[in-house]
């Protein structure tokens, strides 16, 4: 009696449970409150426009399906409009990784450049104030003039370097003749009035003080001329990815990335994440213009780095800053060790002076003939004969230098590996189904095409059908400043890295993928299947890295797959077949 009574208690707990489940299937397949909540959640729109239950005669342009639908026509626009946001917040996300490493290390080089200027416009006043005293009072206006020139000249104005240094030596010629060569000439005979025109006029002429001063110009123009490059191509690259954070996208990429992130919700599958290869093939179509700058960019970040180096390395311009002072002491003691040649000279040129006597009197150089003696020959001309710099003057720079190399080199690829970047927070790489645009697949079977515009082609998701004409000015603008940057320092940029630089439409532009988990990119960045099916790219991909260190964190979305209400009918008939087994095994 009681197993009789037991089997018909269990045999009501099974159609019960069966009823149960078959209710939880009929609320899952007739409710759009999962595709609700995330229309909620990520603030597409209004709540009201999402229905209580699927429609069957719903008017859809890109979420076209058979079968019942969550969508409305305002919920499609609305998810073309939300998909647009996000996509743009995304690219801009890792662009402005990008930007702040220029911009920040574009800002660290002009600070440092500005400190090593004012150090050595102080070097250069200290040694006219305790050397030569009587002319510093009325040179120190001539030295911040020089000094402010070569500020302008390394921030990119347009000024010539030679003749800022000319000038200072114009100016200065005067003063070292009326104060130094012939101190009794005065100052109407030395230093104002026609005659001090006729000296700074004919400096050049005369040649008072021998070879410095276009040593002193070579010497800067070497160094400075590449930190004013490198200023330059600091601000270019700011500018380049400005104009890549706003780049707008067609009407066919808007119609690929709702179809890729939100069609799917209009079924109730509000969890499962696009295919691999799909992604990869929607994001390539909407970023192939972007992917145009590659080429350009990889050159462009080769004469950076050159330009660091050349700027940085070997403390090149700290020395020829330093060395001011060395070369201006130099002119100074050639003019004093030439007095009487010299005088004889402006007698010719520009007359006598009417109350110049007729012996030149100048002080014995003998103490500044020993400074320039230990000056020229014992150490180099640029190491200071007092006051030593700062330790940490000599190794800002080359630290700034190390720290910018190290990150700048993981972005070489940037342009070329974006669309993979975007795709790894949507790809499932631990789950058995993937939504294919159409349907919940267990893999991707469509071409997977490679970067760039020739390579669009065949991408059978998005269809491109013309060049970005933004981003097509960026592309010629950045390839026509690289030649300008060859052209103003014309050994930039013969190193075989350059050689070895494609136009970026290469092997992709050809191309398509056979494999959906991977496909070549661009130049180097090139993107291959792992075990896990994610794609890797190889190690010249910008790993996000901010110049503080910090790298953003890699978000995997999980879950991604059937909601309850698809999964409920298997279940379902799962469970009865296992409580059947169980009520069979106890008869």
């Amino acid at each position: 009696m009681f197993r009789a009574i037991c089997t018909r208690v269990n045999f009501c707990w099974i159609w019960l449970a069966v009823l149960f489940l078959l209710k939880v299937e009929d609320v899952g397949a007739y409710s759009c409150h999962e595709v609700k909540t995330a229309f909620q959640v990520r603030q597409i729109g209004p709540l009201k426009w999402v229905p209580e239950t699927p429609g069957t005669d719903v008017d859809l342009l890109v979420c076209k399906h058979q079968g019942p639908s969550c969508c409305t026509r305002k919920m499609e626009e609305s998810y073309q409009e939300a998909v647009r946001r996000e996509t743009l917040q995304n690219v801009r996300s890792y662009s402005f990784e990008l930007k702040y490493l220029i911009s920040g290390h574009a800002t660290a080089f002009q600070d440092t450049f500005q400190y090593l200027l004012s150090f050595s416009q102080g070097h250069l006043s200290s040694l006219l104030e305790d050397t030569y005293s009587p002319l510093s009072r009325e040179a120190l206006p001539h030295v911040n003039t020089l000094f402010s020139s070569l500020s302008l000249y390394i921030r990119g104005h347009n000024l010539s370097l030679e003749a800022a240094v000319a000038r200072f030596h114009d100016n200065l010629f005067p003063l070292v003749y009326g104060r130094l060569v012939n101190p009794g000439v005065g100052v109407q005979g030395g230093l104002s009035g026609e005659r001090g025109e006729c000296l700074r006029a004919t400096r050049q002429d005369v040649n008072p003080f021998g070879p410095h001063p276009e040593m002193l110009a070579q010497e800067l123009g070497r160094t400075l001329g590449a930190g004013r490059a490198l200023s330059l191509a600091l601000a270019e690259g700011t500018e380049v990815m400005n104009a890549t954070e706003h780049v707008s996208f067609t009407k066919e990429c808007l119609r690929g990335l709702t179809k890729m992130q939100y069609c799917s919700h209009c079924r109730g599958l509000t969890l499962i994440k696009p295919c691999v290869g799909y992604c990869l093939n929607v994001m390539r179509g909407c970023l192939a213009s972007v992917a145009e700058l590659d080429g350009p960019w990889r050159r462009y970040v080769a004469a950076l780095e050159e330009l660091t180096n050349a700027v940085a390395g070997q403390h090149s311009l700290e020395l020829a800053l330093l060395g001011v002072r060395g070369r201006v002491n130099e002119a100074i003691l050639h003019a004093q060790l030439h007095g009487p040649t010299l005088t004889a000279t402006v007698d010719k040129v520009c007359g006598r002076s009417a109350k110049e006597p007729r012996t030149s009197v100048h002080p014995d150089p003998a103490p500044e003939v020993t400074t320039s003696t230990v000056t020229s020959s014992t150490v180099p001309p640029s190491d200071p004969p007092s006051i030593p710099p700062p330790e940490q003057l000599m190794g800002q720079l080359a630290h700034l230098r190390r720290e910018f190399l190290s990150y700048i080199q993981r972005y070489k690829s940037f342009f070329a590996v974006l669309p993979e970047m975007l795709c790894e927070g949507e790809m499932v790489v631990d789950d058995f189904t993937c939504w294919s645009g159409d349907d919940v697949v267990e893999s991707y079977t469509g071409r997977v095409v490679g970067n760039g515009l020739q390579a669009q082609k065949q991408n059978p998701e998005v269809k491109v059908r013309s060049p970005n004409p933004e981003l097509a000015e960026v592309k010629e603008r950045l390839e026509r400043f690289n030649q300008e940057i060859q052209d103003m320092l014309p050994g930039l940029g013969q190193s075989e890295s350059w050689g070895e630089l494609g136009s970026g439409d290469t092997e992709d532009g050809s191309g398509d993928c056979d494999d959906e988990d991977g496909c070549q990119g661009s130049g180097t960045g090139t993107v291959r299947s792992s075990p896990d099916g994610r794609p890797e790219v190889s190690s010249d991909k910008p790993v996000g890295s901010n110049p503080g260190g910090r790298a953003p964190p890699v978000v995997r979305l999980r879950g991604a797959g059937c909601p309850p209400a698809c999964l409920s009918l298997p279940t379902a008939l799962t469970l009865l077949l296992v409580t059947l087994a169980l009520q069979w095994s106890m008869l």
